[in-house]
């Protein structure tokens, strides 16, 4: 199954400059390999050295926080839009 990756400004040096990219899997956790095999380096800025995604790191499958959803497991429809997002921090005092 193919799904659309969007990929923040930040990861765009491993697509090649790419804002978005096509990778295979059913699940989140298949869809983040495919994109690795594609792309070497860019899982493990996603996610942990225990393999968990990284704090700084949202992840949306369609509209669906996968925080919220099934995480990793999170089923991956043809067609799906998976959204990478870092974290922005900061704003008024």
């Amino acid at each position: 199954m193919s799904v659309k990756v969007r990929i923040p400004t930040i990861l765009r040096t491993y697509t090649d400059g790419s804002s978005e990219v096509k990778a295979d899997g059913g699940t989140l956790a298949e869809v983040l390999a495919s994109l690795d095999a594609n792309y070497p380096g860019i899982r493990a800025r996603l996610l942990d050295d225990s393999g968990k995604l990284r704090r700084f790191v949202n992840v949306y499958v369609g509209e669906e926080d996968v925080r919220f959803a099934g995480g990793l497991d999170t089923p991956t429809p043809e067609g799906t839009q998976v959204s990478v997002i870092p974290a922005v921090a900061g704003g008024a005092r």
